[in-house]
């Protein structure tokens, strides 16, 4: 049995990838992964996408200023995984710090100090002060968090 596959008009992928892009910002990386999902020959692809450009559905600045508020705020990541994922995803060193700047420094540290804590509660059942230590270095880094920042922290929290 042959399977058909969907192919897409120019008209049909440009509406098709509006909609996909108006639902969330996205990065050309992921436009152009669509694209090629979605069969489309490398023109077209171009096409597209000057496309979304020119109307606005895609922008790279505004989605890297979008993805580091969200990931900072909704999953406490730090600077340092922000951006690792946004050097991923392709986005230009400009855009990344500018990006960057969308988190205050105040609201850092109070997130910092939040988590940091939290984690090491939940760390009370371990005994060893060195597996504890370890423990939330590991998670706090895993975050993003910069090292300066987690191994003050982690001496702090366990003496």
């Amino acid at each position: 049995m042959q399977q058909s596959v969907k192919t897409y008009t120019l008209e049909e992928a440009k509406r098709k990838l509006e909609a996909y892009c108006a639902y969330q910002d996205r990065c050309h990386k992921e436009v152009a992964q669509k694209l090629r999902d979605m069969r489309m020959i490398p023109e077209a692809i171009d096409v597209v996408i000057g496309h979304l450009l020119e109307h606005n559905f895609l922008n790279e600045e505004r989605f890297a200023k979008a993805f580091a508020r969200g990931k900072f705020r909704h999953k406490s990541w730090g600077r340092v995984r922000i951006t690792r994922e946004l050097k991923q995803r392709g986005i230009s060193a400009y855009n990344l710090k500018t990006a960057l700047l969308e988190i205050e420094d105040e609201e850092y540290d109070r997130v910092f100090n939040t988590l940091s804590r939290k984690r090491y509660g939940q760390l009370s059942s371990e005994t060893d002060k060195y597996r504890k230590r370890k423990k939330l270095a590991d998670y706090l880094t895993y975050r993003g968090w910069e090292g300066d920042l987690v191994y003050e922290r982690v001496k702090e929290l366990v003496p």
